[in-house]
């Protein structure tokens, strides 16, 4: 049963590093889910507080990636048109042009959400910043998620 434990965990991190880019997969949760199963080893070291840090982590993470891109985009004057349109262009791109169109659907939805809502004045070129915040909040997003999941998978393979 040790095995299949074994096994399950790294695949679950291996998901949960997957899960860092496409965003129909939880990659933090999965890779704390891997973390935790490894508790249930006969012989594991791992211990109780340990694991709450990571949950906590994980937890954090999770609720950081989904403010982080707004509030990029507000800091760089975007408006909630802008916000909406990212996130609706991020999923559009993961759909038609998985995983590069994510990065571009989020730009692209800022821009055009921030020109056709949020900007009247000064059209496309008072618009860029508000995109390229947006994009630079996703790229802080899935910077946290991957480093998170990628220490996660670190102890994942450490304690097998």
């Amino acid at each position: 049963m040790d095995t299949v434990i074994r096994i399950l965990s790294v695949l679950l991190g291996f998901l949960g590093l997957l899960g860092c880019l496409l965003p129909v997969l939880p990659g933090p949760p999965l890779s704390f889910l891997g973390l935790l199963l490894l508790f249930f080893i006969n012989g594991s070291t791992m211990q109780w507080p340990f694991l709450l840090i990571w949950g906590i982590i994980t937890i954090v993470v999770t609720f950081l990636d989904y403010i982080v891109p707004g509030t990029f985009t507000r800091l760089t004057g975007g408006s909630r048109a802008a916000t909406g349109f990212a996130t609706a262009g991020m999923l559009l791109g993961i759909v038609f042009f998985p995983p590069v169109g994510m990065i571009v659907g989020a730009f692209l939805g800022a821009l055009l959400g921030e020109v056709l809502y949020g900007r009247k004045e000064g059209g496309l070129s008072k618009s860029l910043k508000p995109a390229l915040g947006s994009f630079l909040g996703f790229l802080v997003g899935v910077g946290l998620k991957f480093t998170a999941s990628g220490i996660m998978m670190y102890y994942i393979i450490r304690h097998l």
